[in-house]
């Protein structure tokens, strides 16, 4: 009996120690993969940048919200400036900002391959895989509009101003560590055609892969939540139910076909600055799926 406290302490120490281990292993394994680089070829692209292309990639950053919801410190500006913003709905991950993607910061010594690459690859000049970046639905984005994109990112007035850097907490070091979270670096992507541009379910479905919908309501549109992800949105399939003018309504005025206002998370406004021809081809698509 004398003998069982010092067992305990053993056995205790042991576990102190396992547990220091484990810790240690996740942290290095986070640095690891905050440190990954990547052999992603930058794409031979030179961007014309012509007033159609930066007036075309003007409108997909105004009105899909992928880029604005995260580069504008204004995202409802119009057109936004992506000046580099804060995410606070990352917050229990850690600080996170979205660098500033006007051409007074860093893609000013960036070539249009290497932020073609970034776009689409998730992997930033230096061939580091980028965090929080959407290019699992940026790389369906068709060569045109992802070069007119960056027309308008060089078109932007120049803002500078100082950024954090990224610092995860404990949380974020944890999820990373486990590979529950990880760099958004997809495979290279060349020679993307989108579909023609109209008011029908094929060009539709482009958009909605190319513009964050996933994100929130799931893979399939169906509601389901992704891990870390924001709350899951509602299944889109909803709309079957709806005209398509109270589809437009919807996206315009925020209100559904039941008077009920959108919930604050669903970026209506930004989607609402769509045209009526991109809006109903949303519309088709939600519409055709099974």
């Amino acid at each position: 009996m004398r003998r069982l406290p010092r067992v305990l302490g053993f056995v205790v120490l042991g576990l102190v120690v396992l547990v220091m281990l484990v810790a240690a292993g996740v942290y290095l394994n986070a640095q690891r993969r905050l440190g990954e680089h990547f052999d992603n070829p930058v794409p031979d692209v030179k961007v014309a940048g012509t007033p159609e292309q930066v007036e075309r990639g003007k409108y997909l950053v105004a009105a899909f919200p992928g880029c604005a919801g995260c580069h504008a410190r204004n995202p409802a500006a119009s057109p936004p400036v992506l000046d580099g913003n804060y995410i606070a709905d990352l917050k229990p991950l850690g600080e996170f900002y979205a660098p500033n993607l006007t051409p007074g910061g860093p893609l000013k010594d960036w070539s249009d391959g290497e932020i073609v690459r970034a776009i689409r690859e998730g992997v930033d000049k230096s061939g580091r895989g980028l965090l929080v970046m959407p290019s699992e639905e940026y790389q369906h984005l068709s060569d045109d509009d992802v070069q007119a994109v960056v027309a308008y990112l060089r078109s932007q007035p120049a803002v500078q101003h100082d950024q954090p850097p990224i610092s995860p907490s404990p949380l974020g070091i944890v999820l990373m560590g486990t590979g529950q979270v990880s760099t958004s670096r997809q495979p290279p992507v060349r020679g993307v055609a989108g579909p023609p541009r109209g008011a029908t379910a094929a060009y539709g479905k482009y958009l909605i892969d190319t513009s964050g919908c996933t994100t929130c309501h799931g893979a399939n549109l169906d509601g389901q939540n992704i891990p870390q992800g924001p709350p899951p949105g509602p299944n889109l399939r909803i709309v079957k139910g709806w005209t398509q003018e109270q589809f437009l309504r919807a996206l315009r005025e925020g209100v559904d076909p039941s008077d009920h206002h959108l919930a604050d998370t669903m970026p209506w406004r930004q989607y609402g600055r769509g045209t009526d021809d991109d809006l109903k081809a949303i519309y088709e698509h939600l519409r055709s799926m099974p």
